[in-house]
């Protein structure tokens, strides 16, 4: 089981309820394929550095998970496929990213 995270930005005009549903179908699909979820965050609309599909703004949300490597390609692909998505990114975490993961989880706690 690799330890990987993934940033992705939905489209600016969902609702927040359409945006609940895109993060738990996707969160789901994971944990079918035998992912562990280790940390979720939503970091809310943020303005873009440059225009994607002529959108300004984006909402971001985290996922860290462990998970065998086989599962992030489908995982991509349904990416790819679902309209609701601008943009995304997944890294497999060494140790050292693994390490400022919990860091960054620790000092975010500690702000709630």
């Amino acid at each position: 089981m690799n330890h990987y995270e993934t940033v992705f930005i939905l489209n600016p005009v969902l609702s927040e309820d359409q945006i609940k549903e895109t993060v738990k179908k996707y969160e789901d699909f994971l944990v079918s394929k035998g992912a562990k979820m280790i940390a979720k965050e939503d970091w809310g609309l943020k303005k873009l550095a440059y225009p994607i599909q002529n959108k300004k703004s984006g909402f971001y949300h985290l996922f860290e998970y462990q998970v065998a490597g086989e599962v992030i390609e489908p995982l991509e692909l349904e990416f790819r496929r679902d309209e609701r998505f601008m943009r995304y990114l997944t890294v497999k975490l060494d140790k050292h990213a693994v390490a400022w993961a919990e860091k960054r989880r620790e000092r975010n706690k500690q702000k709630a």
